[in-house]
């Protein structure tokens, strides 16, 4: 099963971390992307694309605003949702005041990613 992970956190967050913490959790990454899992961090730019009802509208202004900016995001696959939890707990931003949102895709078959 696929899940998307999207990492929620600051820079305040990051820097709060001591410098064998950031290696620490740099590793634990490491591990998911090992897997073969797509993982990324992601710039803080945001370009929003709206086209509702033929009106298209593009802004460089986020859709939601949040308390902590969207700063990565992963697609890994696993077993269980609890097997994501144990592979997202201890990565950037779960453990520097951020967060984790984990999202199970939708199964419409093998046709399908």
């Amino acid at each position: 099963m696929k899940f998307l992970c999207l990492a929620y956190g600051s820079e305040d967050g990051w820097n709060s971390l001591t410098e064998d913490e950031k290696r620490e959790v740099l590793a634990q990454d490491a591990v998911i992307r090992d897997r073969g899992n797509l993982m990324a961090a992601v710039q803080t730019k945001v370009t929003s694309v709206k086209n509702w009802g033929g009106n298209l509208e593009v802004s460089e202004e986020p859709y939601v605003n949040l308390d902590l900016p969207l700063a990565g995001f992963s697609v890994i696959e696993a077993d269980s949702m609890d097997e994501v939890v144990k592979l997202v707990a201890n990565t950037p931003c779960a453990r520097a005041s951020g967060v984790i949102e984990i999202r199970p895709f939708w199964d419409f078959g093998d046709d399908v990613a």
